[in-house]
């Protein structure tokens, strides 16, 4: 098979799979999200790997339109306190540094909103709030749910989502592309 015919069929695969996600979606459950950022005085970010990676460029993009956006981790992030929102992703539910900042959040009284691949996860009984993706996790090695490489699918649909409520929060907001510019990075 040719590198060029097997690309492209890759590329149906993962856009099939993600359509599949997408029309599995539980509405509430991103309703909920949307009002959770907000209400939030401030959103703090939270994952790591390939999450963080998706968790980030959602950060950018909340940024982008006026919310106080922080990734933790970062020497920059202050203290979350009440009021405040951390969202966090871990297709496994079991990434202890995520727990720990679930844990901490949770004490300071802010609001946690989990991104997981099992709702019996710790990190799903720690969440005030989670969106369930109904992908596999790093650790399946399986084919039934994605033929893609282990988290792969919940990473990319984990954007994907975020992508789309950024979207609709900027329609929402009656601010233009050009609106929106002068808070995109100068510094590159």
């Amino acid at each position: 098979m040719k590198i060029n015919s097997l690309i492209n069929e890759n590329l149906h695969i993962i856009l099939e799979e993600n359509l599949k996600l997408a029309n599995q979606i539980n509405p509430q459950e991103i309703d909920l999200l949307v009002h959770k950022i907000k209400t939030a005085k401030r959103i703090f970010i939270m994952a790591a790997g390939r999450s963080g990676l998706a968790l980030k460029m959602a950060a950018m993009r909340f940024m982008h339109l006026g919310y106080s956006v922080y990734v933790v981790g970062e020497t920059v992030t202050p203290a979350i306190l009440e009021g405040d929102l951390l969202l966090v992703a871990s297709g496994s539910g079991t990434t202890s540094t995520v727990l720990s900042a679930v844990e901490k959040a949770t004490k300071q009284k802010a609001s946690v909103v989990a991104i997981t691949a099992d709702p019996k996860s710790r990190l799903a009984e720690l969440a005030e709030n989670i969106l369930l993706i109904n992908a596999a996790t790093k650790t399946d090695f399986g084919v039934s749910v994605s033929a893609q490489y282990a988290g792969t699918l919940f990473e990319q649909f984990t954007l994907f989502i975020l992508e789309s409520v950024f979207m609709s929060l900027w329609q929402e907001s009656g601010l233009t592309k050009e609106d929106l510019w002068p808070k995109h990075a100068n510094l590159e």
